[in-house]
């Protein structure tokens, strides 16, 4: 199986390097990296084009938002496995898609996903423990890190991709839907897959946390689910928990 990894950018200079090289070092090669540009005005496509190799691709167009982006970059890939890695983060090691690989291989499954280490100054400010899924888990504020999750180009095909009108809780949205409304074979790889930079759309302004909130509930109802009563403040209980246990 082939992995293709879809980078969304705009102006990433600072941090486009370090995120090709996480993808360029991997033990695996032959790794697609589509990188979907929104027409950067800084040296983001010169540092693209000095570091390009076979495996990399570049779309350089505007773009409708960030999971407009995701959406074209993950039509345009031809790996069988897609991972999403944004242009400020980097994955945890080296065998890191190497494991994710053979977690699809060995169990045959349609969704691997794993940890992340939130950071801010090479200092994690918190560990996103995803912990198994169980079917249920969503009503009960849990749902896995969206930079650590992975599934087959098969599952967007057939179960759709990133909902465009949800600008601040796409990625929840289809989380939800592959897990809790459809039965998808799943693994959990119990370490950390990315080093997430802090920091981020919904949280970047109190108005983004609150509509961001209501994206999540309006996602339980776009997919025929009832969400649950003070899902605002059960969501939060696992990341309070986190922010306190900082370290695996």
């Amino acid at each position: 199986m082939r992995i293709s990894i879809v980078t969304p950018t705009l102006n990433s200079e600072k941090t486009m390097l370090q995120c090709i090289n996480s993808i360029n070092n991997q033990t695996i090669k032959n790794i697609e990296h589509v990188i979907v540009d929104g027409v950067s005005t800084d040296n983001t496509l010169e540092i693209i084009r000095k570091n390009s190799n076979a495996n990399l691709k570049v779309i350089s167009e505007k773009d409708k938002g960030i999971y407009d982006a995701m959406n074209k970059g993950i039509r345009y890939s031809t790996g069988d496995i897609i991972g999403i890695l944004n242009s400020d983060d980097r994955y945890a090691d080296i065998k890191i898609l190497k494991k994710v690989k053979d977690a699809f291989e060995t169990n045959k499954c349609d969704i691997v996903y794993g940890d992340i280490n939130i950071v801010k100054n090479n200092t994690v400010l918190r560990y996103w423990r995803a912990g198994k899924f169980e079917k249920g888990s969503f009503f009960k504020g849990w749902h896995p890190p969206h930079p650590a999750f992975f599934v087959t180009k098969k599952v967007y095909e057939k179960y759709g991709y990133f909902r465009t009108d949800m600008s601040l809780a796409a990625d929840f949205e289809f989380m939800l839907r592959v897990l809790e409304k459809e039965t998808l074979k799943f693994e959990y790889l119990n370490e950390v897959v990315v080093n997430m930079s802090f920091g981020g759309a919904t949280t970047g302004s109190i108005r983004n946390i609150v509509n961001g909130n209501r994206q999540c509930v309006r996602a339980f109802n776009v997919n025929g689910f009832r969400p649950p009563h003070f899902y605002s403040i059960l969501r939060y209980l696992p990341k309070i928990k986190q922010f306190i246990s900082r370290s695996r």
